[in-house]
């Protein structure tokens, strides 16, 4: 993605001929009430070959003076964006992942293999882990998620993943410590790689996380709807922040905008396995943008819904994903088998810095299985076929019923690659 400036050396015998110029669960609707709420060099030209003698040509030692072409750190202002939604791992995924690593660890390859190609060229890339991640805990699967260390690590050493979200509502599914231990484990493991939406105390929670590349600044808040009905208590000072906190919500979103060029924010809210919008959605990214949210990236409902631009009070526009689906889960209902993969480009003018969101999509995945909820398997839209889809375990699938579902998203975002 770097633009390269290469220098040009014009060798001082006028006779060349030519000068060479040398990229989760079950549904439950926590509504948030609004009452709830508070507020250029040319090139030498070509000379008759008959002039061309030994002693114009130039020497050993001239050429050897000559100036290496140099690279310029001049950023290219230009970041490709990728986001996904739900890394919800159910114990299908983590038993077969540890049956393929012969015994020794896990091997997660198989699950997410057909998905890697979407994130090669990617500078940001940003999950959701809808689990918590440590090796600390057994695994566990639903009601409370528990996820071994290996599955972080793929998503990131081999996926590339460097941005993560931690703002879901099973985030405390193994109580204060599992959150604790999580921290640890993307702190310990991973301590190159961006976490938000959790925090050890109020100070880190203070601590907005930013990303520069290519010269332009990200900054990255989370927030979630509920934790499932676990209480937050706090007793080891971690601190979370729900999506009815506008206050304090208000004040980051705020803060993030003033330190940061982009202001991404990921908000865990909407209706379990429903593909329609909210009033609470609606409010929310009515309110995250007009304090400076850039970008946002929905989670929760565990299905793909509506993507579109929305109008900044400054005339300027953010992009909203109002809701991925699942990246990758082993959920009984057809609707959390359809998910989207967000993809976007955000420029920046280097002289007024004004930001320029450009060719945002979704790339639409099945989390696919058979029988027994064997071989859980992301499959891109543009690879599924009517067999797989009549296969898919649980319930059979058509492509009709797929369409339906993406009609959803406008077609002028729908990207089937």
């Amino acid at each position: 993605m770097k633009a390269k400036f290469i220098k040009t050396t014009l060798l001082t015998c006028a006779v060349m001929s030519f000068s060479l110029l040398c990229a989760c669960g079950e549904s439950n609707d926590h509504r948030i009430k609004p009452s709830d709420m508070t507020s250029g060099i040319q090139a030498a030209q070509p000379t008759d070959s008959a002039l061309l003698t030994e002693s114009t040509l130039p020497t050993d030692e001239s050429a050897a003076n000559t100036t290496a072409p140099e690279e310029s750190t001049e950023p290219s202002y230009s970041v490709h964006l990728v986001c996904a939604g739900d890394n919800l791992i159910h114990n299908y995924i983590y038993d077969e992942a540890r049956e393929r690593a012969g015994g020794n660890g896990y091997d997660f390859s198989f699950v997410y293999e057909k998905a890697l190609k979407y994130f090669e060229d990617a500078d940001i890339a940003i999950l959701n882990q809808e689990t918590i991640v440590t090796d600390e805990f057994e695994p566990s699967s639903y009601p409370g998620f528990c996820s071994p260390g290996a599955v972080g690590d793929y998503v990131v050493d081999e996926i590339g993943f460097n941005v993560i979200s931690m703002a879901n509502n099973h985030i405390l599914d193994m109580g204060e410590e599992g959150l604790v231990s999580t921290l640890d484990y993307w702190d310990t493991r991973h301590p190159d790689v961006i976490r938000y939406g959790a925090y050890r105390d109020t100070a880190d929670m203070e601590n907005i996380r930013t990303m520069e590349v290519n010269g332009i600044k990200f900054a990255f808040l989370g927030y979630m709807q509920h934790t499932n009905g676990i209480e937050h208590t706090g007793e080891l000072g971690t601190r979370l922040v729900y999506l009815n906190e506008l206050d304090t919500i208000e004040q980051q979103i705020r803060k993030a905008d003033e330190i940061a060029d982009v202001v991404v924010v990921s908000p865990h809210f909407g209706v379990e396995v429903q593909s329609e919008l909210n009033e609470d959605q609606q409010y929310c990214t009515a309110l995250f943008t007009q304090w400076g949210a850039d970008i946002i990236i929905g989670t929760q409902p565990h299905t793909i819904q509506e993507c579109n631009w929305y109008e900044k009070p400054d005339g300027s526009k953010a992009f909203v994903y109002y809701c991925l689906g699942n990246f990758v889960s082993a959920m009984s209902n057809k609707l959390a088998w359809i998910g989207g993969i967000g993809d976007l480009y955000v420029e920046m003018d280097p002289e007024t810095r004004e930001i320029t969101i450009k060719d945002p999509k979704i790339i639409p995945i099945i989390s696919h299985y058979g029988d027994n909820y064997s071989n859980v398997q992301i499959i891109p839209y543009a690879e599924y076929t009517e067999e797989l889809a009549q296969s898919h375990g649980y319930e059979p699938l058509s492509m009709d019923y797929i369409d339906d579902v993406l009609k959803h998203v406008p077609q002028e975002f729908l990207s089937i690659e």
